[in-house]
This record gives structure tokens, sequence and C-alpha cells, in this order.
């Protein structure tokens, strides 16, 4: 038995609000969350979770059912999540930042009719005009100023009248309150951990039409678990967890909030990224954890305003959604004194499946060793059945707990992406070292083909990164009469740096293989990046794209 099937055979499956109910019996008193100065405990929280259960199940919410939360970084987010779950239910996650074609699209394809938002116009008007498309029955409305501490909610009733949404009367817009009053606890469900799906977690569609992630107790259990393993020196009860990153992202939802919960943690909430804020905040909370992604470190490294902080309560900090650059990672480790290190997850797998250990140096460029119970695998590109071996590139595939049971009612993409066996097929190329370290060199989708080579631009990108006046960057494919395809670089600089594109290759002749070198290198004040602030090649790949189109 390898130490992965070993794991997996002493695991325990359990649902997920097992995880608060135990943390509500263990640390009660301890708070929970801090929004924006206001603090709720433990106890409190489970108190309301109780209420809202109660409601939700005499609205009909039980077993097979699917509610929406569309919802930003507040307390209303967890006290949904939990209630939902505990009536069996099953959570669907919306980003408030969606337009009104993407709600509609994703609450009909996950059979959404009952939709959890805020009284904040920017968000319940685009989920009231998909309700009047006739695709939802019904919207919960939860109230801004109630979650507010004084003086904040007189302030915001009194000064930002026009930010609140207003709500129509009548039966398909349940107030929050109303929610509340039904009961103090909900019947009791019984829920199969193994079958039952808690979550519903779309996929951000970057390769064709989003796909839904089932994500069974099991599988969010089985991460929790992970995750609790990874963060073994983490002491219950006395963290304080910087949420920042949007709970409607799986990496969020698990490593912020479902983490927070299992230890017993304060999570201390941002409704959204806002430098000075966030700053701010880690100075008056003291905050000690700080899951992020790397474009958050950036922002914190560049910033004059962050010598005027100090950061130094930081202990643990864990990266996800996109490569951790070694220069960003090293300045920050030097700025706060933390371990800042980089993870690798996908919303398939509830998401975590690889960390770089918190007790021991990490290997640069590496995403670390799978988390327990979870067993990798790397196969040949020209044939995905056939293993390759130690050190030799190929495609990640993984086997745990944690991966998801399939994608939802869309049976022939769970067949290609899940091999009969348990492997969920990534779509990332890499490899693995000696000593169990994996590595990744880039998306499968991604490769340049350049000249019978495969060019992976996570290697340049590394390399332009290595240039101290390089704040961000992003590598694509372009095509060349010559080779095939050629890499083409955008560069974002740091403030106050000047760099051209001459000098810039001059400096990766020393990094780079001739094959490597960008053939185009574009400076840009901004890069795109997606919802959650990852860099996204999306964007500029249609427009290099749309420039051909016009060139001829």
């Amino acid at each position: 038995m390898t130490s992965a099937e070993e794991w997996c055979a002493a695991f325990e499956p359990r649902t997920v609000q097992y995880y608060l109910d135990r943390t509500i019996a263990d640390f009660g008193s301890r708070p929970a969350a801090d929004f924006l100065g206001k603090v709720w405990t433990y106890r409190e929280y489970g108190e309301l979770v109780d209420r809202l259960a109660a409601g939700l199940q005499a609205r009909g919410v039980k077993p097979g059912v699917n509610v929406g939360l569309c919802l930003p970084n507040t307390p209303y987010y967890t006290l949904f999540y939990f209630a939902i779950l505990k009536v069996g239910g099953t959570v669907v996650n919306f980003n408030p930042l969606y337009v009104e074609r993407e709600l509609a699209f994703q609450s009909r394809d996950a059979d959404v009719r009952i939709m959890v938002t805020m009284d904040l116009k920017m968000i319940f008007d685009k989920v009231e005009a998909v309700r009047q498309e006739k695709v939802l029955d019904t919207i919960i409305v939860c109230p801004m100023a109630p979650i507010l501490p004084f003086p904040k909610n007189i302030l915001f009733k009194l000064f930002k009248r026009k930010e609140l949404a207003s709500v129509p009367d009548g039966p398909a817009h349940v107030h929050y309150d109303a929610l509340m009053s039904v009961g103090a606890k909900p019947a009791p469900v019984a829920i199969d951990p193994k079958t039952a799906v808690a979550v519903l977690q779309y996929t951000g569609g970057t390769t064709g039409v989003p796909k839904g992630a089932m994500l069974t107790h099991a599988n969010l259990s089985a991460n929790i678990e992970q995750m609790r393993c990874v963060f073994d020196k983490a002491k219950p009860g006395e963290e304080k967890l910087l949420c920042v990153l949007p709970f409607f992202h799986v990496f969020a939802m698990t490593v912020a909030q479902n983490l927070a919960v299992v230890l017993g943690a304060e999570m201390v909430l941002q409704p959204r990224f806002e430098l000075k804020a966030l700053l701010d905040v880690i100075k008056r909370k003291r905050v000690t954890l700080f899951p992020g992604v790397p474009t958050i470190y950036t922002a914190i490294n560049n910033s004059p305003l962050t010598q005027n902080y100090d950061l130094s309560s930081i202990k643990i900090c864990l990266s996800g959604g996109a490569p951790l650059p070694v220069e960003v990672k090293e300045s920050f480790e030097k700025l706060t004194g933390c371990v800042l290190v980089e993870g690798y997850g996908l919303t398939e797998a509830s998401p975590v499946c690889a960390v770089n250990p918190l007790d021991r140096p990490s290997r640069p460029g590496s995403i670390g060793m799978p988390v327990p119970g979870t067993t990798p695998e790397f196969r040949d590109l020209a044939d995905l059945s056939k293993p390759v071996a130690r050190g030799e590139k190929g495609e990640l595939c993984l086997k745990g707990p944690q991966v998801m049971a399939g994608y939802w009612k869309r049976p022939e993409a769970t067949a290609d992406t899940i091999e009969p066996g348990g492997f969920l097929h990534t779509g990332d190329v890499g490899y693995q070292d000696e000593d169990g370290y994996i590595y990744l060199v880039d998306r499968i989708k991604d490769l340049i083909l350049c000249s019978g080579y495969n060019v992976y631009p996570r290697v340049i990108e590394e390399a332009i990164y290595q240039h101290e006046a390089v704040e961000e960057c992003i590598v694509i494919a372009i095509p060349d009469t010559y080779r095939g395809q050629s890499p083409k670089a955008f560069v974002k600089l740091k403030e106050g740096h000047e760099l051209t594109a001459d000098e810039l290759k001059a400096f990766l002749k020393g990094h780079l293989s001739a094959i490597e070198l960008p053939r185009e290198i574009e400076f840009r004040t901004q890069l795109p990046k997606t919802m959650v602030g990852k860099l996204s090649k999306k964007e500029l790949v249609e427009e290099e794209a749309a420039k051909r189109s016009a060139a001829q």
C-alpha cells in the first residue's frame, strides 16, 4: 500500500457542516469573523446558520435543490453556505461581477431557482433582471447596513442610499429577516457524504462553455483534512486568516473559509482587494495566515505604502491560482518574515492537489509535493494512456479523494476528463523530480510549437521576471511563417522603471535558448486579469487573432 492509499483508507468522509459544528463546540466563544470592524463569534454564527437553515427548509430547500449564492465576502456568504448544506441542498457559486448573460446561463445550466444576493444595486438589479426572464423563482435579499459596525451602519443609510436597490414587494422577494423568523433549528436531514453534492462549482470557461464541477461532501471534507495536514503548525482557535480572495472562487472557499472553520480561526473579511484597506486590516487585526494570488503579493511588494506598515504578524501565506514568480516569493518573505509557498489545484479537485512543504525550503519553480492521499502520474503527450519515467515531461494526472464526482449534466466531458480508474487529466504539462517535487512547465493548450520543438511560456515568463524592472508579464504564441509559431511577451514595468525591448532581449539571451527568445515584446501599462486577479492570456490571444484577421 502506498502512503497515498494508506491515507485514503484512514480518511473518514464527513459532511462539510460537521466541521462548523465541531468548531462551535470547541471554540464557540472565539471570533469567527470580522467584517470591517464588526465581529461575530462561532457560537453566534452557529445560531444564525440554524435559523437560516430552518427558513430555507420552509422554502423547500432539501436534498436535490440547488441554491445560488451571488454574494461578495460578507458574513452572509458563510452563513448561507452552511445553512444550505445543513438541510441537504447544494451551493452554486456565482461571481457578483457576472453580467446578466452569465448569471442567466449558469442559473439555467445549474437548475437554480433560488438566488441569494445583497440589496446593493450593482448586484441585485442584475439578479432581478434574470428573474424577470423567468429563469429564477425566488430572490433572497440580504441587507448591507445591519452587518456594518457602528457608526458605519448609520452613515451607510445616510450617504449610500443611491447604492441600495429598490426591492419589490411580493412572494418572489424574500427578506433575510423573514427567513430568520421561521424557527430556531431545521429538521434533521440524512446526508451521505460520499454521494451528496455539496457545491456545484463552475469552471472559468476559458476553453469552451463553463461546466459545473460536482464537489461532494466527501470531496470537500477530504480537501479540508488535507489542508489541515499542510497547516499542521497552525494553532487552533488562535489564528487570524485574511479573506481577501472571493469565496465564490473554489480556492478561497476551501483555503480561506473552510480552512478557517476547521482551525477555529477568525476570518478577517475583505469584500474586495484595495491595497491600503488590506494593509490597514493586516495591521489592525495582526493577521497570521494570508492565502492569496501572485498579483496581490506583487502589489504589496511594489507599493510605496508598504514601508509604513508592520506586516510581521503574518506567518504563513499560500499562493494559488497562477504560477508564483520566484522574485515575488523572495521579496515578500523578506518584507514580512513569513513563509510564502506555492500550491496547485484545480476546480475539479476541490481544489488543492499539491503544496510546497512549510517546514523546509521551497524548490524554486515547484508547485510542491502532492497533498496527503493524492497520487500523481505523468502521461506521454503522444499517448495519454502511457506513463512516462520519473523526471520526464508529460501531462499531470491526479487521483485522490478530492477529485470531483464529475461535470453536472455532461457525462461525455466527465468521461474525457476522469478515467475509469479515477485519474483526473489536468491539462497541465510537467514532471516530478526524484525527491517528489512537482514542476509544471505549462498548459497543454498554451504550448508554443516552434520549429517542431515544444516551447513553454512559463519558462520564458520566469526568465523575464528575473529582470528587476519587470512587475508582470504574459507570454503567448503568435504565428511565424518560418517556425510555425514563436513566443510574444507582454510586459508591465514597475513604477519608475524604464526598459526597451532590445534591452530585455539582451538580458534574456543569458537565460533562454535561442528558440525560446521572444520574437516580439510589447510593453503595456496594464495586463488583463480574471475577476479573481489572475493574469489572463485569453484577451491577448484574441487581440492577436483579431490583428491577423484585419491584416488579411
